[in-house]
């Protein structure tokens, strides 16, 4: 499946992005199954601020689910923003950053027996360079973060039911996990983050499916800034608010309106939580919008749209393949 697609992130700015997407389906009792394929993909993207991307990756389901196995490398170029901390609510008061780096990942899940609990473990090595285009001296970040290897493993625990795994309508996916970076495997800093995530569909009828969204991230140990949780909320651009602690709550409203034609509404509320010891917590902030989905996979019930979203502070267009929630 060849695909084209906009890129319209307010960090970056708006670009294309290309991939090509290969899907491997399975045999279940002699006969082609296409709920779970395989998917291995390729591809890549540019913004207009001067961002570049390019990687590829694989996603499987082996032993008739039993073993999800993921792998992906790639490199990126891009252009961010730095909120400072003491400024983070004032957009003129930030600082325009280059990095470039690349990523090597693999992961391996295994589920329990008789069960829909996984278990598993991630390895991540990451090479990042950052550069300041106005000043290298910022106060508030260590210079070390400039230049770094990263390099750790992921303890992962999951439990997830989907009637399907790239657009879901019904079921469940709450994901803890814990990234370690370590020095011993090469890491040039002890760090890490907890990462919760949890997605909830219920269909109250074949037209209506609300869905609900929490999420929350913590930083530990020296943390490099650019690593730090931020709140993810569509609306919301990307490092714009971070602290060592964020907490996300998201609904999302689907009306069917037949086979193919779907349309969405959601809303939603975040905050970051600056400093672990005295929990204090930064300004809360939200957003809204509405959509539309088009199932352009009938037989993966794959799905895909678009999303305009309005934050607390600037409007924002999304471009949604699969899910606008999916990791």
């Amino acid at each position: 499946m060849p695909i084209i697609s906009p890129i319209t992130e307010p960090a970056v700015g708006y670009g294309l992005a290309g991939a090509g997407l290969y899907f491997i389906t399975k045999e279940n009792n002699g006969a082609k199954t296409f709920k779970k394929p395989d998917v291995i993909g390729v591809g890549g993207g540019f913004t207009q601020n001067g961002t570049w991307f390019a990687g590829g990756g694989y996603f499987g389901f082996w032993k008739n689910d039993r073993l999800r196995y993921r792998g992906a490398m790639g490199y990126g170029d891009i252009n961010l923003t730095y909120y400072r901390p003491e400024s983070s609510l004032n957009p003129k008061k930030s600082e325009k950053f280059n990095t470039t780096g690349f990523l090597f990942l693999q992961q391996a899940v295994l589920r329990m027996p008789e069960s829909n609990f996984f278990v598993g473990a991630k390895y991540q090595l990451a090479h990042v360079n950052v550069n300041f285009l106005k000043d290298a001296t910022i106060p508030d970040i260590d210079p070390k973060d400039f230049d770094m290897w990263n390099s750790g493993i992921s303890l992962i625990t999951e439990y997830e039911k989907f009637d399907n795994i790239f657009s879901p309508t019904r079921g469940m996916r709450i994901h803890l996990s814990y990234d370690q970076n370590l020095e011993i495997l090469g890491s040039d800093r002890n760090w890490g983050t907890v990462n919760f995530f949890s997605y909830f569909y219920f269909p109250v009828t074949k037209v209506w499916i609300p869905a609900l969204r929490v999420a929350s991230r913590m930083a530990t140990g020296n943390t490099p800034f650019y690593a730090k949780p931020f709140i993810e909320l569509r609306g919301i651009p990307a490092m714009q608010y971070q602290g060592d602690i964020t907490a996300i709550l998201e609904t999302e409203q689907m009306l069917n309106i037949n086979g193919r034609w779907s349309l969405v509404g959601f809303g939603g509320i975040g905050n970051t939580f600056r400093e672990q010891n005295d929990f204090k917590a930064g300004k809360l902030v939200w957003n809204t919008g509405a959509g539309f989905r088009y199932m352009i996979a009938r037989l993966f019930g794959l799905k895909m749209g678009m999303d305009i979203a309005r934050g607390s502070e600037e409007w924002a267009v999304y471009i949604v393949f699969g899910s606008s929630w999916l990791k």
